[in-house]
């Protein structure tokens, strides 16, 4: 099946180096470029793509008002992220506000194409413990909101564990050695955490970790 992307950068040498990247992939397509966020949600809503590779500082729109606007409007579509910092406010915010992961634009050809497949298949990008150290870094800026009863009271004790393993960075397969179960067994709670609290991956399920304070910042 092929993955059709959208790319949104106001550079435009930059676009065409990801579409280079992007287009020699028989399973990877891309199917429209946006210069700003309000181009890249008008190009969301007339070709529908499975992705989105959204630049976070563009004109008009920013990258984090598109992202929203997109997860809002086409729950279906994934966004990924691009900056060239690690530790970017902005990345964070595009995080809370829906996209699914990020990538530095130095990153290598073949790891640009494949974090494009694992995002697509519903899964963080090829390396969570970024995301957890940024999501991290950043939410300790801000209160976390308070525990809700009646949003993490619907996980089982092992679902709420596994949670907070996800938000410390570890992937299915570590995530079953620590808890002495098989790396299937732990995508099912995964699955069925993010499930129960609403949430598209598991980039919004380290996110919402952190929110609610299930996860304290540093940990």
């Amino acid at each position: 099946m092929t993955i059709r992307m959208v790319l949104a950068d106001d550079q435009t040498l930059v676009r065409a180096g990801f579409r280079g990247l992007l287009d020699h992939s028989d399973d990877l397509e891309v199917v429209g470029e946006a210069s700003n966020g309000a181009q890249a949600v008008e190009m969301v809503a007339a070709t529908r793509p499975d992705i989105v590779l959204m630049d976070v500082r563009m004109p008009v729109l920013d990258g984090v008002r598109a992202t929203a606007a997109i997860v809002e409007r086409f729950p279906a579509v994934r966004v990924i992220v691009l900056t060239t910092f690690e530790l970017d406010e902005y990345v964070f915010e595009a995080l809370r506000a829906g996209a699914s992961g990020f990538l530095l634009k130095d990153i290598e050809p073949d790891e640009l194409r494949q974090a494009v497949r694992v995002v697509a298949g519903g899964d963080m990008l090829i390396s969570p413990r970024v995301t957890g150290r940024l999501v991290s870094a950043f939410v300790s800026k801000v209160a976390p909101t308070p525990v809700d009863g009646g949003r993490l009271a619907v996980l089982t004790d092992r679902e709420r564990e596994v949670m907070s393993l996800v938000a410390s960075g570890l992937t299915n397969e570590e995530i079953g050695r620590r808890l002495s179960m098989s790396p299937a067994t732990a995508r099912t709670h995964v699955h069925r955490a993010m499930v129960k609290l609403g949430v598209r991956d598991r980039a919004q399920l380290v996110v919402l970790a952190y929110q609610t304070g299930l996860v304290a910042p540093g940990s």
